[in-house]
């Protein structure tokens, strides 16, 4: 294969594609329960957004710390597990800033095109929504390298517990499914975003970066992870009241499986058991989405 189109593929973490567009289809899908409008092109249309929408927020990721990422001296760990070829591009020179940068104005740009095709005002709840989560990243990425507590973590990672709700404002208004599905997901991407920083731990002292790994150790890190795990299932709870059977047991097989995860992690407190238990969070996520679709089309 062209190093290029390695290098495209790395960039864009292209083999999890399919996960950005099952989570923000869940929110529409959740949607249609509630308001009239589905449709197949609906539905093939919400996928586009999530496919570009996503993209470029991985882009605009690595546009943004394409400097600090060049004293990277574990890529083996978290940089292994995200990027088919395991490479950090724009780093190691195989894609130019300026090209990257190209490519999230072009990503970002067809997502808003495919945003205003969709009826007033959900265009404008998706599009602000969409600009929010795209300086919330750029906000995350600044904010954590001069820091003494994780304001960073805790702001700017409300983008990612945004993207379903966006998905279901597709749709829908805000309301109260919308605020449910925004705090289930908030404290679940918080405890998603101490794994990683557990595996990263090598990485962001190189780098000079302020995460709870850094911040507090590893020891302070899977206590941030229970503790945002906790609070994740007790929203579950509270969101599984507004649901069907499908996506109730979806949330059952999710919580054992984080559960579990945090078992392993909270006993070895290690960046390897950390990076073991990374896939459980993630496989977590596309049940709970799954289901959350599942219930919502029978």
């Amino acid at each position: 294969m062209n190093a290029t189109i390695r290098a495209y593929i790395d960039l864009l973490r292209l083999q999890f594609f399919f996960a950005w567009i099952v989570l923000f289809s869940s929110g529409y899908l959740l949607a249609t329960m509630v308001y009239p409008g589905f449709s197949t092109w609906g539905l093939i249309r919400v996928a586009l957004i999530a496919f570009f929408g996503f993209e470029a927020g991985l882009v605009l990721n690595d546009y943004v710390d394409r400097d600090y990422d060049k004293t990277d001296v574990e890529p083996g760990k978290l940089t292994r597990y995200w990027r088919a070829f395991g490479t950090r591009p724009l780093p190691l020179g195989l894609i130019a800033p300026r090209s990257a940068l190209a490519l999230f104005v072009a990503l970002a740009g067809i997502t808003t095109l495919l945003i205003l095709t969709l009826p007033y005002p959900n265009s404008l709840y998706v599009l602000v929504l969409m600009v929010c989560c795209y300086a919330l990243e750029v906000f995350y990425q600044v904010k954590k390298r001069h820091q003494t507590f994780p304001v960073a973590q805790l702001i700017g990672r409300m983008d990612f517990a945004l993207f379903p709700v966006a998905g279901y404002l597709c749709l829908g208004s805000p309301d109260t499914n919308a605020l449910l599905y925004f705090l289930f997901f908030y404290p679940f991407a918080l405890a998603h975003l101490g794994v990683n920083d557990a595996i990263d731990i090598g990485n962001d002292r190189a780098r000079g970066m302020n995460t709870p790994a850094t911040l507090y150790g590893l020891s302070g890190t899977v206590v941030w992870i229970a503790a945002f795990t906790v609070i994740h299932v007790a929203m579950a709870i509270v969101f599984a009241f507004r649901l069907g059977w499908i996506a109730r047991a979806g949330f059952v097989i999710g919580l054992v499986l984080l559960a579990g995860a945090n078992v392993v992690i909270l006993k070895n407190k290690t960046p390897d058991a950390a990076l073991k238990m990374l896939p459980l969070f993630h496989i977590t996520m596309l049940i709970y989405a799954g289901s959350i679709a599942l219930d919502s089309v029978i």
